[in-house]
């Protein structure tokens, strides 16, 4: 099972290459749900997103004999722009396999840091198994999105961060898809902060971690229709889910349409750009407000991965969610 320690050495490893990204707080957003309210903004994270800590820290672990043969990732965006560039950062190459729905702004941007992409159809094919493949024909190593002890170590250094720069918290939401985010934050803040609750957030179409951890096995799903497209994920990875079912207090869940309107709150109040997935655990919040009352609470902004046309229809309206 995943170790403090391990998060110690991942935090090591990133230190000086990923932002220590900033903590923001609204006194609107306090008054607004009556709780006090720390976040800890990984859209402002290289490449946009959390994702760079784990990516980051698994191919530094790598020997330089490994880097040589190169890495492979599977990803629906964000993984996959982190895995790109921390392979780029030392000079070794990436292949990933990415749906052909993924974000056209994940795919350029994954493309830009020098990856080669392989498209699959996220709802026909088996992306595990497109990645495995290649790492069986080319010697390469697989990096995984979350079910992956090192990824999910760099992980945990944004909950190391938050409570080093922000001090104790009540509790600690944190957006959710394979859970290797999670996992790696709730072995930080119970280590750091042992009465604290951990909570996942996760879409409300897409809740198979909230089903896996009340009934104490990893229930799959099929893939979830939601604009969280991050967490489209279908179960829980088996490591970090040893971790949530010993750590985790609970997943709570948002509707697609709670998501768009912690999105709007984040831009026209705070003046930042949040995807839907990295919107999910301050949707979590505001919707579940009654059971923080008076409580003073950590929240992950975790991804900013969002083009402006589908920003701007979202936040306007224009595309109406469910």
């Amino acid at each position: 099972m995943l170790q403090f320690t391990d998060i110690q050495l991942a935090a090591a490893r990133i230190k000086g290459v990923a932002h220590r990204t900033p903590v923001l707080t609204s006194r609107t957003l306090d008054a607004l749900l009556g709780v006090r309210v720390v976040m800890k903004a990984e859209n402002l994270q290289r490449m946009g997103a959390f994702k760079f800590r784990g990516g980051y820290n698994a191919v530094n672990a790598l020997s330089d004999a490994q880097r040589a043969r190169g890495v492979v990732a599977f990803s629906s965006g964000n993984h996959a722009q982190a895995v790109a560039l921390a392979a780029q950062l030392h000079g070794c190459r990436a292949s990933i396999v990415m749906p052909t729905d993924a974000p056209a702004l994940k795919l350029a941007a994954t493309r830009g840091y020098g990856a080669e992409v392989l498209l699959y159809d996220r709802y026909t094919e088996d992306r595990a198994a497109i990645a495995n493949a290649l790492v069986a024909q080319r010697g390469a190593t697989l990096i995984p999105p979350f079910d992956d002890l090192l990824v999910m170590a760099g992980q945990g250094t944004a909950a190391l961060e938050l409570i080093e720069d922000a001090g104790a918290l009540d509790a600690l939401i944190v957006c959710a898809g394979g859970g290797g985010f999670l996992s790696g934050c709730a072995v930080a803040a119970k280590h750091l902060l042992p009465d604290i609750c951990v909570y996942g957030a996760e879409p409300e179409r897409g809740n198979d971690m909230q089903q896996s951890l009340r009934s104490g096995r990893i229930v799959s799903i099929e893939v979830p229709r939601t604009i969280c497209d991050g967490q489209q994920t279908q179960s829980v990875g088996h490591h970090p889910f040893e971790v949530i079912r010993a750590l985790v207090t609970d997943v709570l869940t948002a509707p697609d349409p709670a998501v768009v309107e912690a999105m709007r709150f984040a831009f026209e109040r705070m003046k930042i750009v949040l995807e839907p997935s990295g919107a999910c655990a301050l949707a979590a919040l505001m919707l579940h407000r009654a059971q923080f009352a008076g409580q003073r609470v950590g929240v992950t902004l975790s991804g900013g991965n969002i083009g402006l046309e589908r920003f701007a229809a979202l936040v306007s309206g224009a595309e109406r969610v469910d």
